[in-house]
């Protein structure tokens, strides 16, 4: 009998230190695995950094033969557009809107 409680004691012993090992390491693994995403997501960051938007393109000129007015109201209409499509910035729609007007 104290051969036998020998052997699961040291069956005991093994598979307590084997599992606190396997434990480490799944910790250093996915210590290395999270270095390695927050490593690829920098990289994708720069990679993905948004590029400034050309500027839009001026409204087309207003046919002669209509009413100055319309043609304003189409322009500034075109801007809304752009605007809530979300081309133009608040700052550039006001700047357009501003230049219309003039």
């Amino acid at each position: 009998m104290p051969g036998l409680l020998r052997g699961v004691a040291r069956t005991a012993v093994i598979s307590g230190t084997a599992t606190a090992v396997s434990n480490r390491v799944s910790r250093r693994q996915a210590g290395r695995w999270a270095e390695q995403d927050r490593q690829r997501g920098m990289v994708y960051e720069q990679e993905a950094a948004p590029v400034a938007p050309a500027p839009p393109s001026p409204a087309p000129p207003a046919p002669v033969a209509a009413d100055d007015m319309t043609a304003k109201i189409e322009q500034l209409k075109q801007l809304g557009d752009l605007k809530a499509q979300g081309v133009l910035t608040e700052e550039e729609f006001q700047a357009q809107k501003h230049r219309i007007l003039a």
